[in-house]
């Protein structure tokens, strides 16, 4: 069921990470996403030959635009950015644009693309305006990052045990504080259109916009 977005799609950015499972997973959640909702910028784990395809396949049935992240790529409401395998994915401000910047460098957290690498860096340029999602998966690549993401004011979600392919991403987030509520996948989609809704009009009524 496609859901409806009724914010500013350009006062916000979501930002996603997942691994064991989240093909699939992430497969359910664009099949929900509304065609102007904000930008999205996510790293599934997953080696260089497969990441085009992926983001191809995801494209084809979503009505969000799903891409495979280039180097500049400026981050545009109602489009989605997959690091490339064996690069790592962050995200830097230009002016009031966000851009893509990809690096080769070393594994972090055991990965190259890292969750942590997207989600510190999203920590640092969007803060309030970001919404970050850390999906099923092995290890704990993105809990430090969706934790520097809370600090600075960000909204957090975490895929619940029942729902999770594997439990130990989400788990190792929760376990340090990093997430804000765990959700069963079934109410990610809709939660994270909720919340940046819901922060464009705190932040209007603060006199922030």
């Amino acid at each position: 069921m496609l859901l409806s977005y009724n914010g500013d799609a350009n006062a916000h950015l979501i930002a996603i990470g997942s691994s064991t499972g989240g093909v699939e997973t992430l497969r359910d959640i664009f099949a929900q996403l509304p065609a102007n909702c904000p930008p999205i910028v996510m790293t599934q784990h997953m080696p260089p030959s497969f990441t085009t395809s992926f983001a191809a396949r995801l494209d084809s049935i979503s009505a969000v635009s799903v891409k495979e992240a280039e180097e500049g790529d400026k981050l545009k409401p109602g489009h989605a950015y997959l690091a490339r395998g064996g690069r790592h994915l962050s995200i830097i401000k230009s002016g009031t644009d966000f851009i893509c910047h990809l690096e080769d460098g070393a594994a972090v957290s055991g990965h190259r693309p890292s969750v942590d690498v997207l989600f510190n860096s999203v920590a640092e340029v969007a803060a309030l305006r970001a919404v970050g999602v850390i999906l099923t998966g092995m290890g704990k690549d993105g809990a430090q990052g969706l934790l520097k993401m809370r600090q600075n004011g960000s909204r957090t979600i975490g895929q619940n045990k029942n729902s999770c392919v594997v439990y130990g991403m989400p788990k190792a987030a929760y376990s340090i504080g990093a997430v804000e509520e765990e959700l069963a996948l079934a109410d990610i989609p809709a939660r994270i259109l909720s919340l940046c809704e819901k922060e464009r009009k705190v932040r209007h009524a603060a006199g922030a916009e």
